[in-house]
């Protein structure tokens, strides 16, 4: 059976969980979500006796984090082993496609996805992302400009679109 690896790091916006397959990284919680909602979606994807605590497995991610709250990297290159149903895989895949530093609404991503009317079904898409920042759902904003809807919460959500220059201090 194959392996999860799985570690925790303290970075700017408080402790991560990551984990990964031979694949690629398939989880992060960032904060608000916390060591139980990790170790719940980990359950829920995987056998339990293949998950294992691995570090240096997750270095590559956690570097490239740490250098993105750094200012240093606007965009990841590390492999993903992404989980979820096709619509969903669907909506992350057009999320990855939001350059660095811009943000669109949860109207244009249902549009951009094929769906024009499927604002709530884009929504929940982008609330189960199970790879916040890398896979970058904090860049999508309501129709009018507010910041809505951010797992992490919104005081992350914001701290994340200004150090990209998305929003002005």
């Amino acid at each position: 059976m194959p392996k999860i690896y799985c570690t925790s790091f303290d970075s700017k916006i408080g402790t991560i969980y990551v984990a990964s397959t031979e694949k690629g990284v398939c989880k992060i919680c960032i904060p608000k979500e916390t060591k139980k909602d990790f170790f719940a979606w980990l359950a829920a994807h995987f056998n339990e006796e293949d998950v294992v605590e691995n570090k240096s497995r997750n270095r590559e991610i956690i570097d490239q984090l740490n250098r993105y709250f750094n200012g240093k990297l606007a965009k990841f290159t590390a492999p993903m082993d992404l989980i979820g149903t096709s619509f969903q895989l669907r909506v992350w895949k057009e999320l990855r496609n939001i350059p660095y530093g811009s943000t669109i609404s949860y109207k244009q991503l249902a549009r951009r996805t094929g769906v024009p009317r499927g604002f709530q079904a884009v929504g929940r898409a982008n609330s189960e992302n199970p790879i916040p920042i890398i896979i970058p759902c904090h860049r999508v904003i309501g129709t009018d400009g507010s910041l809505t809807g951010y797992a992490a919460g919104i005081k992350t959500k914001e701290f994340l679109l200004r150090a990209e220059g998305a929003i002005l201090v």
